[in-house]
């Protein structure tokens, strides 16, 4: 008996994992108004990067108070403030994902709020230690099912694993949209 109920745990867990693989992802800008020059296609990984040693993911531009959607369908996993990335917001979106918003200038969700690209999550702003500097969402995603093949020899190159470079998705999504 223990076994078939340990079977099924399986299964199910298995199941949820596939289906999360499953749903597209169908990344888009999440900055209102933003278009290629307001971010730096070089910024990801960049070295050195203050106290993070490398920039794990992308700067993009805005006026304080500029609206934040979300980039992507999913699920507010976590809302808050931190001395590094100030207010901050991590989305749970498909082929489990995290996406994550920091130096907020205000966060409009809450934990377990479901969200889509109409979904405004918060405001562009300068918190945390980007205090003093221009406005701008700092934005980046991590897999929480690592990637290992993805290691290099960079610094922190092992942590590439599992942070992705978003300005491969917003490049995409800016080519198809003008494609359209």
């Amino acid at each position: 008996m223990q076994k078939i109920k340990l079977s099924k745990s399986f299964l199910y867990i298995a199941t949820i994992i596939v289906i999360g693989f499953c749903i597209p992802q169908n990344l888009k800008m999440p900055v209102e108004g933003a278009t290629p020059k307001s971010y730096n296609r070089q910024s990801f990984w960049y070295y050195p990067w203050g106290k993070s040693v490398t920039h794990k993911g992308v700067d993009i531009f805005a006026k304080k108070g500029t609206k934040v959607f979300s980039a992507t369908k999913g699920i507010v996993f976590y809302q808050g403030e931190i001395p590094i990335g100030g207010k901050i917001v991590f989305v749970l979106g498909p082929k489990w994902r995290l996406h994550y918003y920091a130096h907020l200038d205000k966060i409009t969700v809450h934990v377990l709020n479901f969200v889509n690209h109409q979904s405004v999550i918060g405001t562009v702003g300068d918190s945390g230690n980007a205090s003093g500097k221009s406005p701008h969402l700092h934005y980046s995603i991590e897999t929480i099912i690592p990637y290992p093949w993805r290691i290099d020899k960079s610094r922190q190159g092992w942590r590439k694993m599992t942070f992705l470079d978003p300005t491969v998705y917003l490049n995409e999504y800016f080519s198809n949209r003008h494609h359209e």
